[in-house]
């Protein structure tokens, strides 16, 4: 059961930046109000996946640095943690 309850809040977190990411993406197309970089790679820590995969698709902030670096390094931290604690969970 917590192995269950984490998936679903990592399937919930990449799910809410791959949603940010697309917004955020719609806003700077608009010229309208942005969310901010640490915001999103706050939201790439904890949905490293669906942040980075909204960033490929939708090709936003594919070529600002160093944001982009950050972004890779969280998603990684990420990956990593979501492994670690799913067979600590398992």
């Amino acid at each position: 059961m917590p192995l269950l309850l984490f998936l679903g809040f990592i399937a919930l977190a990449n799910l809410w930046a791959f949603l940010a990411f697309g917004f955020d993406k719609v806003a700077a197309v608009r010229n309208e109000r942005r969310t901010s970089e640490s915001h999103l790679l706050a939201l790439t820590l904890f949905g490293g996946m669906g942040a980075m995969g909204a960033s490929t698709l939708f090709k936003h902030k594919t070529r600002k640095q160093p944001f982009r670096r950050y972004a890779e390094i969280m998603a990684l931290i990420h990956i990593v943690a979501v492994c670690f604690f799913v067979t600590l969970l398992a």
